[in-house]
């Protein structure tokens, strides 16, 4: 049992990659992180020794503190955090109980430079459809929650890549984007490490409705409907994206709590009353 201002790694678990995720700060000292670069999904790294300084940008958030061991080190910031008006809890076991519990990790050696803020930058072709709506989601949600998305014409691409300091994904010719049969989401859970019994199955989800292949999965031709419905109904990519997000959310939970689940009608069976 987890102590007070504690989250045991079995609760953690279930908030990982969700909407109302808390903010996951690892405070791992250097030494620890060099050992193994992997971080927890949605996680930042902040610095223990200047705490004093960044406590107030988490006042009035949930935060999970991820330090080694879960003792000294997430213990302390958890508590400078509720100095701070944050609800802060510590990760029972730190890092260590997390990975013997076999859970999601990312290589954050794959992520690209952050900005003067803290954020990564990604710039791709206007008018998203499905890829260039799951690798965002997937950004938001499991490697950068505060990540920064530039939708441009696509010949524009590579220049705005270039001058802004973004990183170009799913157009042709680059790192993050199709290979294969794959699209751009498959290749990012590659890259990244991110492979799960609820990633693995919605990646087959995406890759169907973005290459029209639909037999992959029997949820790629209802994607497929729904991101062209989105298309239309919304100018602006970012408020299609933001609009999206969601969809996608409700996919990954049923991948990954509900993958048997159905629907039938009538609701009761009249021959068993």
């Amino acid at each position: 049992m987890a102590a007070p201002n504690e989250i045991t790694v079995a609760q953690f678990q279930r908030l990982v990659g969700v909407p109302d995720a808390p903010n996951i700060v690892d405070v791992r000292i250097d030494e620890h992180f060099a050992e193994d670069p992997r971080m927890i999904p949605g996680s930042v790294r902040r610095d223990y020794r200047t705490v004093a300084d960044w406590a107030s940008t988490c006042a009035g958030q949930r935060v999970v503190v991820v330090c080694e061991k879960g003792l000294k080190l997430s213990q302390g910031v958890a508590a400078w955090l509720r100095t701070a008006g944050a609800s802060a809890e510590s990760l029972a076991g730190g890092m260590v109980a997390y990975r013997e519990a076999g859970a999601l990790l990312y290589d954050s050696r794959k992520l690209p430079p952050r900005d003067a803020q803290g954020r990564t930058v990604w710039v791709t072709r206007a008018r998203p459809k499905v890829d260039r709506i799951a690798c965002p989601w997937l950004i938001r949600r499991f490697l950068d929650p505060h990540a920064v998305f530039l939708f441009v014409t696509p010949g524009d691409v590579p220049d705005v890549a270039e001058r802004f300091g973004a990183t170009p994904f799913d157009i042709e010719g680059v790192f993050w984007s199709h290979r294969g049969e794959t699209c751009t989401f498959d290749v990012m859970l590659q890259e990244f490490g991110l492979r799960s019994d609820a990633l693995d199955p919605l990646a087959l989800i995406v890759r169907g409705a973005d290459t029209a292949r639909l037999d992959l999965a029997p949820e790629a031709a209802g994607l497929l409907a729904a991101s062209v419905g989105y298309s239309r109904m919304y100018r602006d990519d970012l408020e299609q994206l933001a609009a999206a997000m969601g969809l996608y959310d409700a996919l990954y939970r049923r991948c990954r709590d509900a993958a048997d689940e159905t629907h039938n009608w009538p609701a009761t069976d009249k021959k068993a009353q």
